[in-house]
């Protein structure tokens, strides 16, 4: 197991920005490095305790699905990945390998675009009160957890750290991108969940519901960008524990929002520190998730 990495300081690089898990750096007017950290966030609060190994995990997968579903959509990864001419000092450049990218600078999307295949956390309760999901009525007596007659689109706004998404119907969206990105947006998103879930449900597991982020080039050409179905960005079921009416064990860290749920904690900074066999527990369903997608164990650091 490698030694936790919780920040990243790059004195050659000017940080741009330290995110709920990503550290980005400037490399150029061109180009970009982002740095997956293994800091965890819940309930839009980034928690005290790392998980080790989560950002390799989270980056191994992410450009796992980059190469797998490049026919769909353009992603932000730059041909050349390689950081010995970027950062010279071997004692910087070693934390980094496996858990960074260098990626194209886009003008990101100002939303996140969430496609749902099963009723579960804010889409159930949206549903719950009004019998629609982000303006799209669906059909009564569903279930918690249970899967739509189709997959749906339904974006949300992109929140900065400590505050909390919102879910907004796609008449909103089209009038914030307008209409021609809008639909891009939506029409990729959904083929990307497709295909991805067809491959993961054939290997244990249910991809309940993703969020992706897209950015625009200078010629206006939409990419795919940040993470893509990871266990942070989705929620990952057991094929074999799953039934409708629960909430099931998962492969990502709805563990850990399940047992903050157990605390007397108001859900603002600063988070509870994780005990060990809570973190032991999370690592090992991030590493479950990378094997069962990709059909190897994760590399040594």
């Amino acid at each position: 197991m490698a030694a936790p990495f919780m920040e990243s300081h790059l004195p050659q690089l000017p940080l741009l920005h330290r995110g709920k898990v990503r550290d980005m750096y400037g490399i150029s007017e061109q180009e970009l490095l982002i740095v997956t950290t293994d800091r965890l966030s819940a309930f839009d609060v980034i928690l005290p305790t790392p998980i080790p190994d989560k950002g390799r995990v989270l980056t191994a997968i992410a450009n796992f699905w980059f190469d797998r579903l490049a026919h769909l959509v353009p992603n932000h990864l730059m041909p050349d990945q390689s950081l010995d001419a970027l950062i010279p000092d071997p004692s910087l450049r070693a934390p980094l390998l496996g858990r960074s990218i260098r990626v194209k600078r886009l003008k990101a999307l100002p939303i996140e675009a969430v496609v749902r295949g099963y009723l579960i956390g804010s889409g159930y309760k949206d549903y719950q009160a009004c019998g629609s999901v982000c303006g799209i009525p669906l059909p009564p007596g569903l279930q918690l957890g249970e899967r739509l007659p189709e997959p749906i689109f339904t974006p949300a706004t992109k929140a900065a750290v400590g505050e909390h998404d919102e879910n907004i119907d796609f008449a909103t969206m089209s009038a914030t991108l307008g209409a021609p990105l809008a639909e891009a947006v939506r029409r990729i998103s959904l083929a990307m969940y497709q295909e991805a879930a067809a491959y993961a449900l054939a290997r244990g597991i249910i991809i309940a519901d993703t969020k992706f982020e897209f950015g625009i080039d200078e010629a206006g050409t939409l990419h795919v960008i940040d993470e893509v179905l990871t266990p942070d960005s989705s929620r990952f079921w057991p094929v074999d524990a799953y039934r409708p009416g629960i909430s099931p064990p998962s492969f990502d860290k709805q563990f850990v929002r399940d047992w903050l749920e157990t605390l007397d904690w108001n859900k603002q900074a600063p988070g509870p520190v994780i005990p060990p066999e809570i973190v032991r527990q999370t690592r090992d369903r991030y590493l479950e998730a990378y094997r069962r997608l990709t059909g190897h164990a994760l590399p040594a650091a």
